[in-house]
């Protein structure tokens, strides 16, 4: 018997594939999908059967790819907001047999209708689960999100209350295998570790401390989350199957970049310092490890892209992180700027100002420079920022409206890496005067414990 974790870095996704006797499931696989192929070779087993615990909202499935690529069977939970055209439907109770470890469906709503967890059964060993697949409904230290369903709130967060005291039901010994782990946008409260068990989790999970129904609705449906439009795409996606991930993008020169014209978006997936010390104009930053948490706020499925980077490692990671969220239209990518530098073509750079310089500037409290936070609301109502105008960065392109683009913006975040992304956005709009407070709200708490 063996069970590996394959973790998906940026989207803090966790996939698994479990096998034994020859056998192996695949749970809730991203769209590159010959990992999970490499790892059945390691232990000779074959993959039958692949186990989607719900309709992914922010990632690309790779379950019909590797459908086709195995021959498995897709399975996916009941009620799903319309027809898994690749997948059957199971029900609560249905099992699947891999040699003597067996797979138990169990329905468990609330984060999505279709929502499912599989128990794990050692036939050979006890009768009590040994472990279960949650999905997004159970979390190490948090539990799903409810938010999809807002005119329902109140009885979607019923439903996970209900699905996870049934879950408890496997026992305090069986261990919690989550499809998320920390940073993953399906919950804010997740723990920085990814071993659990339901024993642990019913003892110290903030939520499952809530021990009656009502006050967990209460606390679910107060939460705030955001929606990045490109969950929508994913759903679609997510219905219908997908294609194999594009290959590998293609490296460019500065005759390349030039002919593609203006209508091609150009991505910097550098670090934040790099591209504000020198950027090719219009281009947009989103350094490569964010590009899972805010490349679907910013780019269009559609939209052909181009790459800049520090190295060939750096885009192809970077084409990567965009493929398992769907957007493929990259026409290749150029490694650093300064050949674009020395073709004598035009570049911009970003200032930085200090906590000093910030904090001279909010006691002068001029009316053509503001101050412009763009971390999250659960951030900003937790150490707020006096004086600073709150957008979220993800929101920040539909909102720019509610800007003058006449004044002054520095903008900050918690350390001012997406401060930087904010600042591009605003550079691409028009805005001529924008810097970044460099270490933002880390660097203010610093010098207000100093002082």
């Amino acid at each position: 018997m063996f069970l590996e974790k394959i973790k998906s870095p940026g989207l803090a996704h966790l996939s698994y594939i479990i096998g034994a006797n020859g056998l192996a499931a695949v749970i809730d696989p991203r769209r590159d999908v010959e990992i999970y192929e490499e790892i059945a070779a390691a232990n000779n087993v074959r993959i039958n059967c692949v186990f989607e615990t719900h309709r992914n909202e922010d990632l690309v499935s790779g379950a019909s790819l590797l459908a086709d690529r195995t021959g498995a069977n897709v399975y996916h939970g009941p009620n799903a907001a319309g027809e898994v055209r690749y997948a059957e439907t199971v029900r609560d109770g249905q099992e699947m047999q891999l040699g003597d470890l067996r797979l138990k469906v169990m329905e468990t709503p609330g984060h999505t209708d279709d929502s499912i967890s599989i128990a794990v059964y050692d036939d050979a060993s006890g009768k009590d689960a040994v472990a279960v697949f949650t999905g997004d409904a159970l979390f190490i230290g948090d539990v799903g999100r409810t938010d999809f369903y807002p005119e329902r709130a109140e009885e979607v967060a019923g439903l996970l209350y209900d699905s996870l005291q049934y879950m408890l039901g496997l026992g305090d010994q069986t261990i919690l295998l989550p499809a998320h782990g920390a940073g993953s946008v399906c919950g804010s409260g997740m723990a920085d570790r990814e071993f659990s068990t339901l024993g642990h989790e019913r003892q110290n999970n903030p939520r499952l401390q809530i021990a009656d129904r009502d006050g967990f609705i209460k606390a679910k449906v107060a939460e705030h989350h955001y929606q990045p439009p490109y969950f929508r795409l994913m759903e679609q996606l997510n219905l219908s199957g997908t294609e194999p991930m594009h290959p590998e993008p293609v490296a460019l020169n500065v005759e390349d970049i030039k002919s593609l014209g203006d209508q091609i978006a150009r991505v910097d997936v550098r670090s934040a310092e790099a591209y504000a010390a020198a950027h090719l104009p219009d281009s947009l930053c989103v350094p490569e490890d964010m590009i899972p948490a805010f490349a679907g706020w910013l780019i269009e499925p559609e939209q052909r892209l181009v790459l800049i980077a520090e190295n060939a490692d750096q885009a192809w990671q970077a084409a990567r992180h965009l493929g398992r969220i769907g957007f493929d239209n990259i026409e290749g990518y150029l490694v650093g700027i300064m050949d674009w530098v020395t073709a004598g073509e035009p570049f911009g750079s970003v200032d930085f100002l200090d906590t000093a310089s910030v904090e001279q500037r909010l006691k002068q409290q001029s009316i053509d420079w503001q101050l412009l936070d763009v971390r999250g609301l659960e951030e900003v109502e937790a150490q707020p920022m006096q004086h600073a105008l709150h957008i979220y960065v993800g929101e920040l392109p539909a909102k720019l409206k509610e800007l003058d683009i006449d004044k002054a913006y520095t903008v900050m975040c918690g350390s001012g890496q997406r401060a930087a992304i904010a600042a591009s956005i605003l550079e691409r709009s028009g805005y001529k005067n924008v810097n970044v407070y460099l270490g933002s709200m880390a660097a203010w708490e610093q010098q207000k414990s100093v002082a």
